[in-house]
Formats: structure tokens, C-alpha cells, sequence
């Protein structure tokens, strides 16, 4: 199987839901789409697609940055913390690579966080509970009362 979804943990949860991916490239859609299928029926007022392209980038970095002499996961979670979503991307890479870059215009890649950057209300990376590295993002008022 190349993914295992987490949908409701722990009703008195901040969580919504997981997801545990293989770093594979299929498993960027899969990430988006799982992503689209389990927020729904929270009904956010936050702009699901641009929740699932920041996703995108950010498992794709985890993908591409992720180190591990085991085999390894990626592991996509999301929480309602008052009105705000937050969205935390984990792969076993090191902290301290991640960061803003900026590309030349003939560069391919080197734009995901800055695309994160720009779309999330706020950004964090840092070491993961799980070991390891974690990215994630904060849409504010994504459940406004």
C-alpha cells in the first residue's frame, strides 16, 4: 500500500486527519487529493485548493530533501486549532536545510516554500516529533465564527 489515512483519531482531537505516504512521486497527488476528500466535511471557509498546492510543495520537498538509511515515510497531518488550520508535512531530513530560496528565473526548481510562503498566513520548519524534519504551514481564520 503506498499510503495509510488516519480520518478521525481522537474525537476530542485537535486533529483532523493524517496521512502516511511512500516518498514517491505518486504520492504528491495522492497527498492532495486524500487532502480534499478528508477536510471537506469540516467545511472550511480557507480555500481548499490552495491548502492542497501548498501540500504539494511541501511533500514534494519532503520527498526530495527526506534522508533516511531506513526505509522511510512522509507523514501529512491536520489540525483546527481555534479558527486556524494548521497543516504539518514530516520526512527524516535534517532541519537546518530547510529554507527561502531565491531562484533565477531559469531555475527549475527552489519556489515551494516561497509559493508557501506567500499563500499560508504563517510557515515554520524545525525538528519533528517524530524525528527528523517538519514543515508546516497556518491559514488563519479558516473557521471564522
Amino acid at each position: 500500500m503506498a499510503y495509510t489515512i488516519d480520518r478521525d483519531p481522537n474525537p476530542a482531537s485537535p486533529r483532523l486527519g493524517a496521512m502516511t505516504l511512500h516518498p514517491g512521486p505518486e504520492s504528491v497527488p495522492l497527498a492532495r487529493r486524500w487532502f480534499r476528500k478528508f477536510i471537506a466535511p469540516y467545511d472550511p471557509a480557507c480555500s481548499v485548493e490552495d491548502c492542497a498546492l501548498m501540500i504539494s510543495e511541501l511533500v514534494t520537498n519532503a520527498i526530495l530533501y527526506g534522508r533516511s538509511d531506513e526505509p522511510w515515510m512522509v507523514r501529512v497531518e491536520w489540525f483546527r486549532e481555534g479558527a486556524s488550520l494548521r497543516v504539518e508535512v514530516h520526512n527524516p531530513g535534517f532541519p537546518a536545510n530547510v529554507r527561502l530560496r531565491c531562484p533565477d528565473a531559469n531555475d527549475a526548481h527552489g519556489r515551494g516554500l516561497l509559493l508557501v510562503d506567500s499563500i499560508a498566513d504563517s510557515w515554520h520548519s524545525g525538528p519533528s516529533r517524530f524525528g527528523g524534519t517538519v514543515v508546516s504551514f497556518v491559514v488563519a481564520n479558516a473557521w471564522p465564527s
